[in-house]
C-alpha cells in the first residue's frame, strides 16, 4: 500500500472531531487555520469558537472595529494575525463581494496567507490538489525518507513542498492534506513519536536507520533579543493610566502601561535619576511598591518587566498624546498584551 493510502487509513481510524473538519466553508476554514498558527489546538479552539460566535460571516468580520478584534484575539500573540485578517475581510468583500475565494491562486493573493494557509483553504474547501506543509509535514517526510537537509532552507523548502505535491493523492486532496497533518501531530510527534505501533515503520527510513531523534534538521534560528520594560503603574481616582503602543513594535495598537525601555532592569534608585523617567513624572514621584521582574517570551524577544506603582499628582505627569486614563471597571474592554492582562489580573483582580 503506498504512503497516501496508508496515511489516509490511519487518519479515518484515529482523527480526532475538528469542529473546522465538517465544514467546507472556507471563511470558516481560514479562520481555524490563520487562529492556529503557532498555536496549539487546546490553546486555539475557543478562540475559534468566540470567533465564529462573534463574527458568524466575514461581512461581519470586515465590519468589526479593530479594538473589538484585538480584544477577542488577546492571549493569542502575533497580534499582527488578527490586523491583517482584518484587512483580510474587508478586501473580500470589496473585491469579492463578499464571497470568501476557494482556489488557490485567489486566496495566495490576500493579506497574511501564504503557501501553506492557501493550499490549506483550497484542498479542503474545493478539494483542489495543492499540497499543505506545515510542521507535521516537514517533520514527517524528513523522517519517513532520510532527508538531512534542513527543513527551514531555502533549498531544504523546495524540495519537501516538491515532494508534498508529488505525494498528494489528486482525487482526495482535502482528505489527505488533513491526514498527513494529523499523522504528524499524534503519530510521529517531535518528542517520543510512536514508532513501534505507527503503519510506515517497516519502511521509514529514519527507524531503519536509527535517526528519528535526529530528523528533521532546522539550521539554529536568530539570535534572541533581550529587552528590558520598566512598567509605572499610576492610579487617579477609580481610573488607571494607559497606553497605546504604536506602529513598527511589538504588540501594535494595543494597551499598557507608561514604559521606560532600559538595557538592563533598573531599581527604583536608579529609575528616579533616569532622564526619561524625569521628563515623564518630574521628581515628586514617591514609589509605593515593585511587582516582578517577569520574564515574557516572544518569538525572537525575550522581555524582562517590572512593574512599579507611584504615587504622584496628576497635574505633574507630562502627559503623552497616546496616554489615557481608563476606568478600572473598563479595563477588560481594551486589548491588552498578556503580559499586561496577567499583571491586572493580579493587581486589579481584573476578571
Amino acid at each position: 500500500m503506498q504512503f497516501g493510502k496508508i496515511i489516509i487509513d490511519w487518519y479515518q481510524h484515529h482523527q480526532r472531531d475538528l469542529p473546522w473538519r465538517n465544514t467546507s466553508d472556507p471563511y470558516v476554514i481560514w479562520l481555524s487555520e490563520v487562529i492556529l498558527q503557532q498555536t496549539r489546538v487546546e490553546q486555539g479552539m475557543p478562540y475559534f469558537h468566540r470567533f465564529l460566535a462573534h463574527y458568524p460571516t466575514v461581512a461581519d468580520f470586515a465590519k468589526a472595529d479593530e479594538g473589538e478584534i484585538l480584544k477577542d484575539w488577546q492571549g493569542l500573540g502575533y497580534y499582527s494575525r488578527a490586523r491583517n485578517m482584518h484587512f483580510t475581510a474587508k478586501m473580500v468583500m470589496q473585491e469579492y463581494a463578499g464571497e470568501f475565494p476557494k482556489s488557490y491562486s485567489e486566496l495566495i493573493k490576500l493579506k497574511g496567507i501564504g503557501e501553506y494557509t492557501a493550499a490549506a483553504i483550497a484542498s479542503f474547501s474545493n478539494n483542489e490538489a495543492k499540497a499543505v506543509v506545515d510542521g507535521n509535514v516537514f517533520r514527517l517526510l524528513s523522517r519517513y525518507y532520510g532527508i538531512e537537509e534542513p527543513i527551514n532552507s531555502t533549498k531544504g523548502k523546495k524540495l519537501f513542498f516538491e515532494l508534498a505535491n508529488e505525494l498528494i493523492i489528486p482525487e482526495q486532496a482535502g482528505l489527505y492534506n488533513q491526514a498527513v497533518m494529523e499523522f504528524g501531530a499524534l503519530q510521529c510527534k517531535p518528542q517520543n513519536p510512536n514508532c513501534a505501533n505507527c503503519p510506515l515503520m517497516i519502511s521509514c527510513e529514519a527507524y531503519k536507520t536509527n535517526r528519528v531523534v535526529k530528523l528533521p534538521v532546522k539550521l539554529k534560528k536568530l539570535k534572541i533579543r533581550e529587552r528590558y520594560f520598566n512598567y509605572f503603574v499610576l492610579s487617579k481616582d477609580s481610573s488607571v493610566l494607559l497606553r497605546k503602543r504604536g506602529p513598527q513594535d511589538i504588540w501594535q495598537n494595543l494597551y499598557e502601561f507608561p514604559l521606560l525601555e532600559s538595557t538592563k532592569l533598573l531599581t527604583p534608585d536608579e529609575i528616579v535619576l533616569d532622564e526619561g523617567f524625569i521628563q515623564l513624572f518630574g521628581k515628586q514621584a514617591v514609589f509605593k511598591s515593585m511587582h516582578g521582574p517577569v520574564k515574557h517570551v516572544l518569538t525572537h524577544q525575550r522581555l524582562y518587566a517590572q512593574f512599579f506603582e507611584l504615587e504622584i499628582n496628576p497635574e505633574n505627569i507630562n502627559f503623552e498624546e497616546n496616554w489615557v486614563w481608563i476606568d478600572k471597571n473598563e479595563l477588560e474592554n481594551f486589548a491588552k498584551p498578556k503580559l499586561i492582562f496577567d499583571f491586572l489580573v493580579n493587581f486589579f483582580k481584573l476578571n
